[in-house]
């Protein structure tokens, strides 16, 4: 790799998670108000190969870094007696190409309050995908025109959390990603071990959307 040249760089689908895009105005996941080019900067200057972990398929890694330069704050609650209650449940679609699955959340305005905020999050999980799957699921799509990046890894989600360690995908994850990548899947079929690990994890915590 040339110097200067990036290893990370934000993935279009990432683009919601950032203030500066429109997109991030209808996401209810964790939005940044650092700009993408921001962000790439800190994490490239953090990042080395020996710290990507694996994923759940060879093309996909993670690199857990420090929050020490965003404001993001945690977003997954345990469900308990005293909140049950407030969960709900929508179907919905990351992008205009993908089948609707069904989620259930905790609507932020029912569990958060300038007086009672939700901490911020110590470590954020990037989720990068090889560039040549990238390019594959591109196609698929029929966004051939984002195939001219070549930093080798995309950063296609990033998790606001309290652990350096990667938590289950939601089992609604698991399952779109073995849809084809025709319909916003990766294609990887669904390993029932991780699944029921998901299942064990997710059946007892919610989001904040």
């Amino acid at each position: 790799m040339s110097a200067g040249a990036k290893a990370l760089v934000v993935d279009p689908f990432c683009f919601r998670q950032f203030a500066e895009n429109e997109a991030s105005k209808k996401y209810g996941g964790t939005v940044f108000s650092n700009t993408i080019a921001e962000f790439e900067e800190i994490v490239n200057a953090r990042f080395s190969d020996g710290e990507l972990k694996d994923g759940y398929a060879p093309f996909c890694k993670h690199v857990f870094v420090a929050n020490d330069f965003t404001d993001a704050r945690t977003n997954v609650l345990p469900i308990t007696k005293e909140n049950e209650h407030l969960l709900r449940s929508k179907y919905e679609a990351r992008n205009e190409k993908e089948l609707p699955v069904l989620a259930r959340f905790f609507p932020r305005e029912l569990v958060e309050s300038e007086s009672s905020p939700l901490p911020v999050a110590k470590y954020l999980d990037l989720i990068l995908y090889s560039r040549e799957q990238i390019n594959k699921e591109n196609s698929a799509m029929g966004n051939e025109d984002r195939n001219e990046e070549t930093a080798p890894w995309g950063i296609v989600s990033i998790k606001a959390q309290d652990v350096d360690y990667e938590l289950p995908m939601t089992p609604i994850t698991s399952m779109r990603n073995a849809l084809g990548k025709e319909e916003g899947g990766s294609g990887i079929p669904i390993d029932r071990e991780a699944y029921m690990e998901a299942y064990n994890y997710w059946k007892d915590h919610a989001t904040v959307s």
